[in-house]
């Protein structure tokens, strides 16, 4: 019996289009850019945000159109997921992969869409556009994404 909480009760590769995209919490963490080194593989987050990051919202700007602005954003899909290893540790697509259950700020959980900010969790504040950066590697932060 369902419990109305699809994101529980449903598994990803059975979601609606509307419930997967509610699963987005907003946070913006997949649009910030990643360095990797190459020596060891390791991923180390900037601050640097894709230009089309609306970042106080935490969302893309023109999520639509982004491939024709933003070619190597990742079509995410439940077939995917479980691979992209850059996607933000608290991302609930990689969660519910993980059979993880969604953080309480999450606003599906919490019921308020502000409290993934009001948890600290979102680019909100600390990012600038890739616009504006100039030299990634001058932009190095130690957050964990």
């Amino acid at each position: 019996m369902s419990s109305g909480r699809f994101w529980e009760d449903t598994p990803l590769a059975k979601l609606d289009r509307a419930q997967w995209e509610a699963l987005c919490d907003g946070c913006g963490k997949c649009c910030v850019h990643k360095l990797e080194d190459e020596e060891t593989g390791e991923l180390h987050a900037t601050n640097v945000a894709c230009r089309l990051l609306d970042r106080r919202m935490g969302r893309c700007s023109d999520y639509r159109h982004r491939h024709a602005y933003v070619s190597e954003c990742v079509r995410l899909n439940a077939n995917n997921v479980a691979g992209i290893e850059w996607l933000p540790s608290t991302c609930a697509y990689r969660l519910r992969a993980e059979d993880k259950p969604l953080p309480d700020w999450h606003y599906l959980v919490s019921g308020d869409p502000e409290s993934v900010h009001a948890a600290g969790q979102s680019t909100r504040g600390w990012t600038i556009s890739e616009d504006d950066a100039g030299d990634f590697e001058n932009h190095m932060v130690d957050r964990e994404l």
